[in-house]
């Protein structure tokens, strides 16, 4: 199958702007995702999906390939389908899997893809998937930077939010959150961006929550990784901790 890797990544966010160039061990966050990506052997490319050039110059300087798209898009999954036509044209390509990365998830190991992508690979019927992690401490759950899930018995997800989701009680339901490794279907996730937005997805600032409420499957496939996106300055601090104790960086 041709899999593809889009990484969208923007300088303008909200709560941490220039965050994809902020440097993590001395090195872009922006650069420790993209090289990570690039080491799963299942993937025919991987390609930055940017609206800033300052980013896409760097990914040119250490060698990677960025595509520059519209500064309008207010989805990353928007993001990624309008640089999948890009260089499905380009390359005269049609790629199977398209698998999004965000550019705030620098601790990407590259199994986390192969994870991700398994189960799409062995079932067609299943048009994007998601890594499950779990949360792990109630400074987390509460957290509205992490965001939360439910899932069904079959573990496709039942609802995404910011809030704490299914209770504030810990107990014996297992807190899960989203990890940003996402496999779209290639034909799904162009797709996407003909549904229009919904009201949680809005409200919630979540890609999936389209999907849910346009009343189609997001399948959760956990993760034995643990990982921390960089969402705020302290996120960073926090990472770049973790990460300087890893062996791999």
């Amino acid at each position: 199958m041709n899999i593809l890797a889009l990484i969208p990544a923007r300088m303008g966010s909200s709560r941490f702007p220039g965050k994809p160039m902020a440097k993590i061990l001395g090195e872009p966050m922006i650069g420790h995702v993209y090289k990570n990506v690039t080491k799963c052997n299942l993937l025919a490319k991987t390609v930055v999906a940017t609206c800033d050039k300052e980013i896409a110059d760097y990914i040119s300087s250490i060698g990677g390939q960025s595509v520059m798209t519209s500064d309008k898009h207010e989805r990353a999954s928007d993001r990624c389908a309008e640089a999948l036509a890009y260089l499905e044209q380009k390359d005269g390509i049609k790629y199977d899997i398209v698998v999004m990365v965000q550019g705030d998830e620098p601790m990407t190991h590259p199994d986390m893809i192969a994870e991700a992508v398994t189960p799409m690979m062995n079932n067609s019927e299943i048009i994007v998937t998601n890594l499950l992690g779990a949360i792990k401490s109630e400074e987390e759950f509460e957290d509205r930077n992490c965001i939360k899930v439910i899932c069904d018995l079959d573990n496709n997800a039942l609802c995404f939010s910011r809030e704490p989701i299914p209770t504030r009680k810990f107990g014996n339901v297992a807190m899960n959150k989203q990890v940003c490794i996402i496999p779209f279907a290639r034909d799904f996730l162009l797709e996407y961006t003909k549904l229009a937005p919904t009201p949680l997805e809005i409200v919630e600032s979540v890609d999936m929550m389209r999907v849910l409420e346009h009343g189609k499957k997001v399948k959760m496939v956990p993760t034995k990784y643990q990982t921390y996106p960089v969402d705020t300055k302290d996120d960073l601090l926090r990472v770049e901790e973790i990460m300087s104790s890893l062996d791999k960086y």
